[in-house]
């Protein structure tokens, strides 16, 4: 790979230790998929919950925090995807002290890297939204997709060490996302059916994830008659990247991304009402008892926070029934101050802040708790939350609240 004077210094240990295992582990990723040099980066966001990160994670962290100050600060403005726990809710959820333990030891050591701790999968709507044609370096899949696809951003999917390493350096490795001809529409989906409901709208992602299967797979979505909001190209977008390892798509006249013509030779595939109630029947278990009802993955923004304590209103988890929440901390502190978080929270729900549900130990609260019966308004939950034992069902939020109040799946 060409690398600048500055680069070469970090390489040759110049600039300390931190950087220069960045920089070689960057290098390293860089020659894996042919990138020529590296791209100047303004922000990152780092994936390192403690349940991926184990004793070893941690250990591995708080060794290059023993390096000089100034030789361990994050370049640029690094932020963090969702913790392991929240402290103030993980004994409710059945997690361990020796979790709580661990988690503390991660935050230390993210902090001692000048780490933002914003704890959220949802930083887009919440925390420095990316422009079009700003090079990032962010881990979270559906962050990635959202920033490439809606603000017309540049990042690729980017794992813990590598989202890191570029807050050490403020580069990445200049490949796949980062250039233009990577960027172009490889499929087209001619949507028939406007989708109803957030939930479907993760539905039309899943369906067109499944379909393209591949990372380097580009799709084109048209056909709709109106631009969808912030939360429902979330879900679709999150729900997309699951399903599909997509990390881009384009909705001409809605999306910020270059504007990619179909041409004569790009196959259409479509998709209408049937396909989008096929998919969510896929997930249905009428009658079955709940155990856990999830909003969650991705995060709640406050205008769902609202629609949910809107849907609470005057009514009561079944006692059999849990029923959890989790947003990020910027949307927890002004649902507290909106008093959202106590409408929800009288219902017997428990709102959790910087986690998301299948990060924080899930299996392990499945045996604690004794759930099986999922149910969530995610279609990326849903995909992901069955490897962990779980019997996964999919459904709208009035659906959800109607489940977790009767206790079972209507």
């Amino acid at each position: 790979m060409r690398l600048n004077d500055e680069e070469r210094a970090m390489l040759a240990g110049e600039a300390g230790e931190p950087r220069r295992w960045a920089i070689a582990h960057q290098i390293a990723v860089g020659e894996f998929f042919d990138a020529v040099d590296l791209v100047p980066v303004s922000q990152a966001h780092i994936m390192a919950d403690t349940e991926s990160l184990g004793e070893a994670g941690v250990g591995f962290l708080e060794g290059l925090t023993r390096a000089p100050e100034a030789q361990r600060r994050v370049r640029v403005p690094t932020l963090t995807d969702p913790r392991g726990l929240d402290f103030s809710v993980y004994k409710r959820l059945g997690q361990t002290d020796a979790m709580a333990a661990l988690e503390a030891r991660a935050i230390a050591a993210l902090k001692a890297f000048g780490v933002l701790m914003t704890d959220t999968c949802i930083n887009y709507q919440t925390i420095l939204p990316p422009v079009r044609g700003e090079h990032l370096a962010m881990g979270d899949t559906g962050v990635v997709i959202y920033s490439n696809s809606v603000f017309g951003a540049r990042s690729n999917f980017e794992g813990g060490p590598s989202a890191l390493a570029a807050g050490l350096t403020g580069r990445s490795p200049r490949y796949g996302f980062h250039l233009d001809e990577c960027r172009r529409a490889t499929r087209r989906f001619r949507l028939e059916a406007t989708p109803r409901e957030l939930s479907e709208w993760g539905a039309l992602g899943g369906i067109v994830g499944r379909a393209c299967g591949s990372y380097w797979e580009v799709p084109l979505i048209d056909g709709i008659d109106a631009a969808p909001g912030s939360d429902a190209l979330k879900h679709f977008g999150a729900a997309l990247a699951s399903h599909g390892s997509v990390a881009l798509f384009h909705m001409p006249g809605i999306t910020a991304g270059e504007a990619v013509p179909a041409g004569p030779g790009l196959a259409t595939t479509r998709v209408g009402r049937a396909e989008i109630d096929a998919f969510v029947a896929g997930y249905a278990a009428p009658g079955d008892k709940v155990d856990v009802v999830v909003f969650a993955a991705p995060q709640l923004s406050l205008v769902e926070m609202a629609e949910l304590a809107d849907a609470l209103s005057g009514r009561h988890v079944h006692p059999q029934t849990t029923l959890i929440v989790a947003t990020s901390p910027e949307i927890k502190h002004a649902a507290d101050r909106m008093g959202l978080t106590e409408r929800i929270e009288a219902t017997g729900a428990i709102v959790a802040a910087g986690i998301c549900f299948y990060q924080s130990y899930a299996g392990e609260l499945a045996g604690a708790n004794g759930w099986q019966r999922l149910l969530t308004n995610s279609a990326k939950l849903v995909n992901i939350i069955g490897g962990y034992g779980y019997k996964p069902s999919l459904a709208s939020l009035e659906r959800c609240v109607e489940a977790a109040v009767a206790g079972r799946m209507r």
